[in-house]
């Protein structure tokens, strides 16, 4: 927001803080036998289908929601980052991951320049590498064909790639292109990930991509130093530059580093690490596994959230209507976490990647301007696939604290299973229980039900449901590249929205820094004491205890 007014200030805010006490005095077993309510709370696009109808909300309250998003001039935020504006106003960066799967005739600016022919070069660049590396026209220092694949980085460099690839390893026709094939990301600085990354490949057919926009990533440039010592020690110096290539904008330190410049795949200032699967970051390893055919299909269903988001009207809008139901949840029904509940074991890596895109987009304490929040914004996420949630921390969204839950559908199994004299197919088994659940958390179950089932009196209060707990339903026709593509889409602009209402900078990440300048000066005195044996000092009491101890063993 432009001034320094803060949302909590003005009247539609204030309106749903009132209002707060009307819908306390519901409860959804009432708000679900209004068909009208939620018949107007179900929205299609391009295949997807959203129910928010277990939605702690009436129309009122959307109504009101329209009205804070106005106040908050979330159309024109919309515009504003769709048109290149340093609304990155901490890091003086315009937020253009939108441009990353735009149509190759569209024009979005940045700083008075067209970025989609770049984008585009640097697609094009990815597609006749992966091709040649995948039909075995670029082989590996030995001659010998390269069919696994390292890719190194961490954060947004390893979360988002690993989604969609996990996502796609049981698609059929992404499986058809990745026969023979291995892809594995690096990421933890533990030595424990490099022995498991290596564990059973062969340097000679081993390619090596590390993603780090500076090249100076300590993590992710120790990992690269280890491998590139992996590969030296197997096959000689010299292979470093057919086995190992670059996402990075610094090409002097590619080149130091013993890689090609002319093998460093470019990405920009415009798009953050979280945003960054969309780029090279995610688009290089995932072409190499799959083939870019299949990773422009994930492109196109991202893009057409793209447009989807910046056109529909709000009503009709699922990422404004996404974020706009987790402010009314966060900010004024006083939740502070959401479950993302993928009823598909390929969406299992989607809550870790959403985690990051979330928390570390709006996890922050003060507006755009600098000022302190008074009001709650960001998110808590977690997340696991039903039905092993559902065994595991379901028990607490059902009897505990009141977290309201994603439930994402696939109608189509990438995998299905009919085993003959069963009374439904696996996937159905599956889909009963993402049907089931929303109304069981919406419904509970009352002591009057119990007593006509004939429960005894003592369990009664253990197995009395509340009910009223808040959930939403995300329907896929299937989960192919274009489905996964259009669900990425849909969360991070989703993020974006909320951003926007609780006027926060929801690209940038200052709350990483202070850690990893804390490690500089661990590091410092490991190295220290180590070489030279000298004395743990400048820590407090319990860092000094600690490194002590660590140090002695």
């Amino acid at each position: 927001m432009a001034s320094t007014t803060l949302i909590c200030d003005t009247q539609p805010w204030k309106d749903l803080k009132a209002y707060v006490e009307d819908i306390n005095k519901t409860h959804l077993r009432d708000l679900m036998n209004d068909k009208e309510r939620c018949q107007s709370m179900m929205v299609e696009f391009d295949g997807m289908l959203l129910d928010y109808s277990r939605q702690r909300a009436t129309l009122d309250t959307m109504d009101k929601l329209y009205k804070l998003a106005e106040a908050a001039s979330l159309k024109q935020q919309i515009n504003r980052m769709y048109s290149g504006e340093h609304i990155n106003s901490t890091e003086n960066r315009s937020v253009l991951h939108v441009a990353l799967r735009a149509p190759r005739d569209a024009v979005i600016y940045s700083d008075g320049k067209n970025v989609v022919p770049d984008v585009w070069n640097v697609l094009d660049k990815i597609k006749g590498f992966s091709e040649k590396v995948r039909s075995g026209s670029w082989v590996g220092a030995t001659g010998k064909p390269l069919k696994d694949v390292i890719a190194i980085g961490i954060g947004g460099s390893f979360l988002g790639p690993l989604f969609v690839h996990t996502a796609l390893q049981t698609d059929p026709e992404a499986v058809e292109f990745a026969k023979g094939r291995q892809l594995r990301f690096l990421a933890n600085v533990d030595p424990i990930d490099v022995a498991r990354n290596i564990t059973g490949l062969n340097p000679e057919t081993t390619l090596v991509v590390v993603v780090s926009k500076t090249f100076t990533t300590a993590e992710t440039m120790l990992n690269a130093r280890t491998l590139r010592e992996w590969i030296s020690s197997a096959l000689g110096p010299s292979a470093v530059a057919k086995h190992m290539v670059a996402v990075s904008t610094n090409l002097t330190l590619v080149e130091k580093f013993g890689i090609d410049p002319n093998n460093a795949f470019a990405f920009w200032d415009w798009v953050g690490g979280r945003y960054s699967v969309c780029s090279a970051v995610g688009m290089l390893p995932l072409s190499l596994q799959y083939g870019f055919p299949i990773v422009e299909k994930f492109l196109k269903g991202a893009s057409s959230i793209d447009q989807h988001f910046r056109s529909a009207s709000f009503e009709k809008n699922i990422p404004v209507l996404l974020g706009l139901l987790s402010v009314w949840n966060v900010s004024f029904l006083g939740y502070p976490a959401r479950a993302i509940l993928p009823y598909s074991q390929a969406l299992e890596k989607f809550a870790p990647h959403i985690q990051q895109v979330s928390m570390e987009s709006n996890g922050k304490g003060v507006s755009i301007d600098g000022v302190p929040l008074p009001y709650e914004a960001g998110e808590i996420d977690f997340g696991e696939p039903g039905t092993n949630g559902q065994h595991s921390f379901y028990q607490l969204i059902h009897q505990g604290r009141v977290i309201p839950c994603d439930f994402i559908g696939i109608v189509k199994s990438q995998q299905p299973v009919y085993l003959k004299g069963e009374v439904v197919s696996n996937h159905d088994e599956l889909m009963s229980n993402f049907f089931a659940q929303p109304d069981a958390l919406a419904y509970g179950k009352t002591a009057e039900q119990l007593l006509k089932e004939n429960v005894p009196q003592h369990l009664i209060p253990h197995k009395t449901f509340s009910g009223n707990r808040p959930s939403l339903s995300l329907l896929l026709p299937s989960l192919n590249a274009y489905n996964i593509g259009q669900l990425l889409a849909s969360y991070e602009h989703r993020i974006a929205v909320e951003g926007f209402v609780w006027g926060i900078n929801s690209f940038d990440q200052w709350g990483v820094e202070l850690g990893k300048s804390l490690a500089t000066q661990v590091r410092k005195q490991l190295h220290a004491s180590r070489t030279k044996g000298e004395p743990v000092e400048g820590f407090n009491f319990s860092t000094t205890t600690l490194l002590t101890r660590y140090l002695e063993i």
